[in-house]
C-alpha cells in the first residue's frame, strides 16, 4: 500500500511541477497552489481510470457482450459524461460553487464545537493502519451509498433527476457517469459532509472515490458475467447491477409504475441483502425505465448532453409542483 501511494505521490509531483503549476501562474492564479496540487491527484486519477477503461474493461465487453450496440451516439454521450467528470470538469465546477459553501458550513460546525469521529482511530493500533483504515472508510461509504441510491429511486423529485441514468437502453463502462448535473451536486453535498464527520483524509478518499469509480464502470459494463453464487453475495458484479437497470425491476418495488426498486449496492451487496433488496436471479434483461417501451407511451429522456440535462429540470419542475 505504502508503495503505490508513494508511486501515485510521485506521479502527481511531477505532472503538477511540469504542466500544471506553470498553468496556475501563467492564469495569475498563484494563491490557489494547494487547491491546484489536489486537483493534479485527481486528474491523475481519471487518466488512469480512462486506460482502464480503454485497455481493459473495453476488450473485457467485447469478449462476452450482453447485447449488439444498436445505438453508438448514445454511447458517444456517455462518453462525455465519462470525460466530464473524470477529468476533473465537475469537479472544478464544484470548486467555484459549492466549496466556498460547504467550507464556511464546516467553519461554523467547527467553531460550534462538532467533533470529527474519525473512524480509524475507533482501534488504535488497528484500524488507524492504512490498510485497515482504507477498508474500514471504504464500508462506511458504501453504507452511505446505498442510502443515498434508495433515497434517489424513493423521493419522486429525486427520481426525476436520477432517471436520465436509468434511461440508457445500452449499458457500457461508460454509463455509471450518465447523470444529471444537479443529482451529482446533490450526492456530493452528502458525502462531502459524511467526509467531514468521519474525518477521512484526503488522499484516502482520492483512493476510495477512484476505486469505487472503477468498479461501478465495471458494472455498468455490456458483459455476461457473474461472480458465482457466493461472489455475487460478496461484491456488486456486471449481473447484479443489470438487474438495478432492467426494466421493471430495477426502479420498481411493487409492480407497474411503483418507486424503489432492487440492488441498489454500490459496491457491496450486503446491504441490499440486509434491507431486503437484493434480487439474485441470473438473467440479463432489457435495461431501461418502463415508460420508454412503445407500449408504454416511449417516453422520451433526450439525445444530446444538455437536452437531456435540460428535460431532467422539467421532471424535477413538475415533481415538485
Amino acid at each position: 500500500m505504502d508503495f503505490l501511494s508513494n508511486l501515485f505521490s510521485d506521479a502527481q509531483q511531477w505532472l503538477f511541477e511540469v504542466a500544471v503549476q506553470p498553468l496556475v501562474f501563467g492564469l495569475g492564479l498563484g494563491g490557489w497552489l494547494e487547491d491546484a496540487y489536489t486537483a493534479t491527484g485527481w486528474l491523475l486519477v481519471g487518466v488512469l481510470q480512462l486506460l482502464v477503461l480503454v485497455a481493459v474493461l473495453g476488450p473485457l465487453q467485447r469478449w462476452r457482450p450482453v447485447e449488439p450496440l444498436q445505438d453508438r451516439r448514445a454511447v458517444r454521450v456517455d462518453i462525455l459524461y465519462t470525460l466530464l467528470h473524470r477529468l476533473g470538469v465537475f469537479r472544478l465546477l464544484l470548486f467555484f460553487t459549492l466549496d466556498p459553501v460547504m467550507d464556511g458550513l464546516f467553519g461554523e460546525m467547527r467553531v460550534s464545537g462538532m467533533a470529527t469521529l474519525h473512524l480509524d482511530g475507533l482501534w488504535p493500533g488497528v484500524t488507524d493502519q492504512a490498510v485497515f483504515s482504507f477498508v474500514l472508510y471504504l464500508v462506511a461509504f458504501d453504507f452511505l451509498g446505498y442510502w443515498v441510491h434508495r433515497g434517489r429511486h424513493q423521493f419522486a423529485w429525486w427520481w426525476s433527476l436520477h432517471a436520465l441514468h436509468h434511461s440508457q437502453r445500452q449499458m457500457t463502462v461508460w454509463s455509471d457517469n450518465r447523470n444529471h448535473l444537479l443529482d451529482d451536486v446533490l450526492g456530493a453535498i452528502v458525502v462531502a459532509l459524511v467526509a467531514q464527520l468521519v474525518g477521512v483524509a484526503p488522499g484516502q478518499f482520492i483512493a476510495i472515490v477512484a476505486f469505487t469509480q472503477l468498479s461501478e464502470s465495471l458494472q455498468h459494463a455490456n458483459l455476461r458475467v457473474w461472480f458465482g453464487r457466493v461472489g455475487e453475495r460478496l461484491w456488486v458484479s456486471p449481473r447484479f447491477h443489470r438487474r438495478h437497470h432492467s426494466i421493471g425491476i430495477g426502479h420498481e418495488s411493487a409492480g407497474k409504475n411503483t418507486r424503489g426498486g432492487h440492488n441498489f449496492g454500490v459496491l457491496l451487496p450486503w446491504w441490499d441483502m440486509l434491507f431486503g433488496t437484493a434480487n439474485f436471479e441470473l438473467r440479463y434483461d432489457p435495461t431501461g425505465i418502463r415508460n420508454q417501451l412503445a407500449e408504454e407511451g416511449g417516453h422520451h429522456y433526450g439525445q444530446g448532453f444538455w437536452q437531456q440535462q435540460w428535460l431532467g429540470l422539467r421532471r424535477l419542475w413538475t415533481a415538485l409542483r
